[in-house]
């Protein structure tokens, strides 16, 4: 299980090996970046799957290495692989910092989950239990606090349908529902028993809603699963459970949804992505990618998964970065690196995107709130 906090930094390219591209190739990529010139210098053997892990995708080929290594030297000579590009520095810095350390209005301690709703306000909790809202030029709005915060906080945070915000009440195996504006609905409440049995949970993580208003909700601790709920709040399926095999989970801890009602899951403790199909009336793994590591294309700890258009975008606790992947997961761009400046990250938590294309990072550890533009758009 990923501990409390993971020390600030720098990626690490010791593992990477011998030159398994031709020379030419390697002294365009080295002009550009020496991070990317060790990821061209690396062996297809030396980005093999992990021994322990079944769940581990094949050791690359030479023609899926090539495209690994390109896409990295495209990364790095766009400037947005934040430790070291060709682009000046400034490009990846935050356009917006918001918030810093404290308990008043506008500041943080920890927070832990974003969501943007269809007016781009900014819904944030915090390790303190408190709910803030904020325009979206990080003006604060409103306040307010989860009920009971004695056992713990919440770690998720869902626009509804209707624009309600529905919080992953973690420690009370619960998904609260307020109005925009923080009035709690009660009689709303999804939840609320710990066990094992159909609507009972575990430490819940995130909840997400398809297009026919069936709710699905991830939990981890003794369960690692997820249920599916009708929008009457009634069981219909659940599945997963406690490992690293294909469909199993290790602390799922962000869930989204795409336009074929398809369920992503960032099974974050097995730094993998995996997606799940249930048109059928059962659940049929599509397919999962993703092996811990530092290069692109590589996870570690991804707790923030979103969907932009084509592309996945994930924030990654573990290695103080978000990144921009394909479907298939192939690396796209990287911002972030570890430390405390402008454009650096310690421990991130989620990502989300508001209507102009600008993303917001819940730069955890910081205490703050990052906006910033990178990747591909459309």
């Amino acid at each position: 299980m990923v501990p409390d906090s993971l020390p600030l930094r720098s990626p690490d390219t010791s593992a990477l090996g011998s030159s398994a591209l031709g020379s030419t190739a390697i002294d365009i990529i080295a002009a550009c970046s020496p991070v990317a010139r060790e990821l061209a210098r690396a062996a297809p053997a030396a980005i093999s799957p992990i021994a322990d892990s079944p769940i581990s995708p094949e050791p690359l080929d030479r023609r899926r290495f090539l495209h690994r290594a390109a896409a990295a030297l495209a990364i790095a000579g766009s400037g947005t692989l934040a430790t070291a590009g060709c682009s000046p520095r400034s490009s990846t810095e935050a356009d917006a910092i918001i918030g810093r350390i404290g308990i008043g209005a506008g500041r943080f301690q920890k927070p832990r989950a974003l969501a943007i709703d269809s007016t781009d306000r900014l819904f944030v909790v915090d390790m303190t239990g408190r709910i803030q809202s904020f325009d979206p030029d990080g003006r604060p709005l409103a306040l307010w606090r989860t009920p009971d915060i004695h056992q713990g906080k919440p770690t998720g945070l869902t626009i509804s349908p209707e624009g309600h915000l529905w919080v992953a009440d973690t420690h009370y195996f619960r998904i609260l529902e307020y109005t925009a504006d923080g009035t709690l609905l009660p009689e709303r409440t999804l939840g609320g028993t710990n066990g094992t049995a159909p609507g009972e949970f575990g430490l819940v993580t995130d909840v997400a809603v398809d297009s026919t208003g069936c709710r699905y909700v991830s939990e981890y601790g003794e369960f690692d699963r997820i249920q599916k709920f009708a929008p009457d709040g009634s069981f219909v399926i659940e599945w997963g459970g406690h490992g690293k095999e294909p469909g199993k989970f290790l602390r799922p801890q962000s869930l989204a949804i795409d336009e074929q009602d398809r369920v992503w899951v960032a099974d974050a403790c097995n730094h993998r992505v995996q997606l799940f199909d249930l048109s059928s009336g059962k659940v049929e793994l599509v397919h999962s990618w993703g092996m811990e590591g530092t290069a692109p294309g590589e996870l570690r700890y991804p707790y923030g998964l979103i969907l932009v258009d084509d592309t996945v975008v994930l924030a990654e606790y573990g290695n103080h970065r978000v990144q921009q992947l394909t479907r298939d997961g192939e690396p796209i761009a990287i911002w972030g690196r570890a430390g405390r400046g402008s454009g650096e990250l310690d421990q991130p938590w989620s990502v989300a995107r508001d209507s102009r294309g600008r993303y917001f990072v819940l730069d955890s550890y910081n205490h703050r709130i990052q906006r910033f533009r990178f990747g591909r758009e459309g």
